[in-house]
Formats: C-alpha cells, sequence, structure tokens
C-alpha cells in the first residue's frame, strides 16, 4: 500500500477555490478524524481532523498548501420512501432517530428491513434505489444526529 500524498488537517463547509481534486465517500465514510483517503484521480490524501468530523457534500478537506479537496456524497444502497403522508412518514422515521434524505416528493434512508416492515405497515410505497446519500443534520446544528444522552 502506497504512503499518502498529502495531508489536510482543515475542514470546511464550502469551497473557497477551485478544488485540486475529488473524494467520494458514503454518509458512514464521511465520518472520520483520522484516516486515508482514495481521491477520485487514484492520489492519496491523509485526513487528521483535530476532532471527529461529519464531512458534507460539497465541503472540502484543506491540504497544507491552503488547496481544498472537493467531498462528495458517494452512490449507496438506500430506500426510497414515498406515500400519501410523507410528513406522517418523516415522523415516524425521525422517531427512531434513523438518518433521513428529505425532499419534496419522497424520502430517502439506509437500507433496513425493520425499517422498511415498519414503513410498509404504515402504507408507504418503498423501493431500494442506489443514490448519493445527504440526510438533514441534527436539530442542534450540522452533522450527524446522536443519541439523548448529551
Amino acid at each position: 500500500m502506497t504512503a499518502p500524498d498529502r495531508i489536510a488537517q482543515v475542514y470546511h463547509d464550502h469551497a473557497h477555490q477551485t478544488p485540486v481534486g475529488q473524494v467520494q465517500l458514503t454518509y458512514e465514510d464521511r465520518f472520520l478524524r483520522r484516516k486515508v483517503l482514495d481521491l477520485v484521480d487514484g492520489s492519496r490524501v491523509l485526513v487528521d481532523l483535530p476532532k471527529t468530523t461529519s464531512l458534507n457534500h460539497g465541503g472540502v478537506l484543506v491540504l497544507e498548501d491552503g488547496s481544498e479537496i472537493a467531498v462528495l456524497a458517494a452512490p449507496e444502497p438506500l430506500l426510497e420512501v414515498k406515500g400519501k403522508s410523507l410528513h406522517r412518514l418523516a415522523w415516524h422515521i425521525g422517531n427512531r432517530h434513523t438518518p433521513c434524505q428529505i425532499e419534496e416528493m419522497r424520502l430517502l434512508i439506509q437500507r433496513d428491513h425493520v425499517i422498511r416492515d415498519m414503513l410498509n405497515l404504515l402504507g408507504a410505497d418503498v423501493t431500494e434505489v442506489v443514490e448519493p446519500f445527504t440526510p438533514e443534520g441534527g436539530a442542534y446544528g450540522h452533522g450527524r444526529t446522536h443519541s439523548h444522552a448529551h
């Protein structure tokens, strides 16, 4: 395995310049502190952030020379949820602390057979899809939702 070409120790939610590279990561992989990442062009970057961070689609990792690497949401297996009472379905998903991408005509969640069964019982139309996943952040700020232990 080859060593990383560069190091990123800073993350921003949006680009300040044209990125010099791109990294595609799933939702789970976008939650990190220290990890070697393979970029789209095949080069490697060591991410060494001061604390565990939720990287958002559209954010950037800043390299030692100030250049930026764009963070993109990678396609991943999801469930597309549709139904007459989308707001009610969203409530049930949120009540189970399940990350959810909320759109006007559908919801996207990670594949989970228990949540799928619940949604089917509630009358939802649930379809397996493979798409980038960019769920809503938590009620108390950007990034991940966490348990009730604050």
